[in-house]
């Protein structure tokens, strides 16, 4: 056998395209040795002194074959997002964590499918993985941390530098967008000794458990980066030490190579899942974790053994992981204690009569869960994930106290929901972000939570120096920043024109890759479809790049395009519109203006309404203001049953009180000479 060294595993799981499998193991070791020059020599020396120690292990350690867990391994996972789909649920971890352990313990369900050839060797490895319930300062955790970084579209090693807890006494996961361009990369020990900032895993969002954004094929990713973070080779002996071969699974050469354990046999490597292959004279190992096939179900004895080699070993601390001290430290066999109150919503924004789900995320030991949901029903609850209609418009806030029946907590997010009218009170958008307010228009920005949002800019517009901006200079490669409407009523048109104008540079030479989409849902936003991309050179309105902050300094500068894809299925009572702007690494500051969405042909009939007036807020509390009237007009304020309330004239900006009226549903009447409108208002003040 050769003596043969992975220093970097990169796990792609190839489904239905195997043999166009790329792994970029290769270019991530080359970033390894160029970051770190001079360390080749000690890398080799810990790969010789673990491989010495793991062959003395193995002659003087008594197998034990019992059902009983012999080692526990702390683990933290960081999830590194910003805001996508990559910021998977607690939920999506733990089902991943279950499924390893499940694996690493042989009581993964498709262990009845190994082949009979391996069935007597394959290993019950006795390990278990438990999450942290003490961080390294002593304190509670859940052993999952949360950080907003655009580090994670890559997820390369410098993720590894915006958190690491001591990796002698926690076993580091990484959740990210990306790893690599692959599902998951490790550091074996020998490596992770030799540069400890390294040590840990990097994985792949999409390949975290069985559920969410993962499935069940995916879900063993995590399994085999494990075993290299154990240092267990690929099955053909993969390896990237300078002065030793690169050996790309599937390569002929690969009969010369072993990975240094006794009962698995030599291999050229597959990422198919043939069971009857027979690549070096023998039959092949497929269904073994440490291959590239996707039907994996085992480790071997051989394999369970020199696991256990390492976690005895010095070498990059694995041999304290597990210790009971270590356990004590890292909360795994303290008493459990209740720490802090959290949740999360699944909408923050919907219309009325949908329901909301509310997800407990309290942690530990907690048993007492009592929610106060505003405007809710129910409005309180006792469950502990508990689901709440909203039937009246509103902006609400939602309150959790949790414990253990002693010691408690309690949560309040102010403002977190936001319900809108069931239908929309509308038929058409004019806008051209004149008002300088958003209560004004029909749009409401969506708070991303990243670098920058949407606001409403005096700087410049198209004819106007009024224009809806999305500060993009200064985001993250990968940030998505949303703006949706109100509910539409365009149940009565006959016809839609929908057009806006719209301004972008990029900020290098670089191909921009920022995307700004306009989708439509018909349904109050409970689904959406695209309906327009505009990206690369259709998305710039300046052909040359801009270093500094850019601001149209001219109409030149403005493009106009039409959206013609929303169709009569689109046009409902509940329609909604939304701009999303996907970010890219090299884009500037994006603007839009003169957004205008209406039936021609109903353009004259109701201007009053369409093209100029204004009532907000809308839920309104205790005034109520009419704007943009262009002459003098009267109004009147009548209730659900048509009844007269009050009635005045307007001007082209007048404040009502409505103090005195009770919460619920009104309709103000606005006419002039020619025309006249009415709008739905909802009075709403919080109890």
């Amino acid at each position: 056998m050769k003596n043969l060294l992975v220093v970097l595993s990169l796990f792609a799981v190839i489904v239905s395209n195997a043999q166009n499998h790329h792994c970029s193991t290769d270019e991530m070791h080359q970033e390894l040795y160029h970051q770190h020059p001079g360390i080749h020599q000690k890398v080799i020396e810990n790969a010789n002194f673990l491989q010495t120690f793991t062959e003395n292990y193995w002659k003087n350690k008594p197998v034990d074959n019992s059902r009983t867990i012999l080692y526990t391994i702390p683990v933290v996972f960081h999830v590194i997002h910003i805001n996508g789909t990559e910021n998977i649920s607690d939920a999506q971890i733990l089902d991943q964590l279950r499924i390893t352990n499940e694996h690493f313990q042989k009581r993964n369900p498709d262990t009845t499918q190994t082949i009979a050839a391996f069935k007597g060797i394959a290993a019950d490895c006795q390990i278990e993985f438990k999450l942290a319930k003490k961080d390294p300062n002593g304190n509670c955790t859940k052993g999952i941390t949360r950080h907003y970084d655009a580090r994670t579209i890559n997820g390369l090693h410098d993720v590894k530098e915006i958190v690491q807890w001591d990796p002698t006494k926690y076993l580091n996961i990484y959740i990210c967008r990306g790893a690599a361009g692959l599902a998951g990369h490790a550091v074996m020990p020998a490596p992770a000794d030799t540069i400890p900032e390294w040590d840990g895993i990097v994985m792949a969002s999409n390949s975290m458990g069985s559920i969410g954004t993962g499935n069940i094929t995916r879900s063993v990713v995590m399994t085999h980066e494990i075993g290299h973070y154990l240092n267990l080779q690929h099955i053909w002996g993969g390896n990237n030490v300078p002065n030793f071969p690169y050996l790309p699974v599937g390569d002929p050469g690969n009969c010369a190579y072993d990975d240094d354990v006794a009962d698995t046999p030599l291999t050229i490597g597959w990422s198919s899942c043939n069971l009857n292959h027979t690549s070096c004279s023998s039959l092949d190992n497929v269904q073994n974790f440490m291959e590239y096939a996707y039907c994996p179900t085992m480790f071997t004895e051989g394999q369970k053994q020199r696991m256990h080699a390492t976690l005895n070993s010095p070498i990059a601390g694995r041999n304290n992981l597990w210790t009971p001290t270590n356990l004590l430290e890292t909360g795994i066999t303290s008493p459990e204690e209740f720490c802090v109150t959290d949740f999360t919503v699944d909408k923050n924004i919907i219309c009325a009569g949908e329901t909301i789900q509310f997800t407990d995320l309290s942690y530990n030991d907690v048993n007492t869960w009592n929610w106060t949901i505003d405007g809710g029903t129910p409005n309180t609850s006792s469950d502990q994930n508990p689901t709440a209609v909203f039937n009246t418009p509103g902006v609400y806030t939602i309150t959790l106290e949790s414990g253990n029946g002693v010691d408690s907590d309690i949560l309040v997010k102010n403002e977190v929901i936001t319900v809108l009218p069931a239908n929309g009170t509308a038929n058409s958008i004019i806008e051209g972000f004149e008002a300088n307010n958003f209560a004004v228009t029909q749009l409401i920005p969506v708070s991303s939570m990243g670098t920058n949002n949407w606001e409403i800019t005096n700087q410049s517009g198209f004819e106007s120096n009024s224009s809806l901006k999305l500060n993009n200079f200064n985001n993250l490669g990968g940030e998505v920043n949303e703006i949706v409407s109100e509910p539409i009523d365009l149940s009565g048109i006959n016809n839609l024109v929908f057009t806006f104008d719209y301004a972008f540079a990029k900020k290098t030479s670089a191909n921009t890759l920022d995307r700004l989409i306009v989708y439509a849902s018909n349904d109050c936003g409970e689904t959406w479809s695209v309906r327009k991309q505009l990206s690369s050179s259709t998305l710039l309105t300046v052909s040359d790049s801009i270093a500094n902050e850019f601001i149209p300094s001219s109409d030149a500068q403005w493009k106009n395009t039409s959206v013609t894809s929303i169709t009569s299925t689109f046009w409902t009572e509940d329609f909604r519109i939304k701009f999303v702007c996907e970010s890219g690494t090299s884009g500037n500051h994006l603007y839009i203006d003169n957004i205008n969405m209406l039936d021609p042909a109903m353009a004259n009939v109701n201007l009053l309404d369409q093209k100029s007036v204004r009532v907000y807020p809308n839920p309104a509390k205790e005034i109520l203001n009419i704007s943009n009237v262009n002459s003098k007009s009267n109004y009147t304020i009548r209730n659900l049953l048509g009844s007269l309330l009050f009635s005045g004239t307007v001007t082209q900006s007048t404040q009502l009180d409505i103090s005195h009226l009770s919460n619920g549903v009104y309709f103000i009447e606005i006419s002039d000479y020619n025309n006249e409108m009415t709008k739905k208002v909802v009075k709403f003040i919080k109890e």
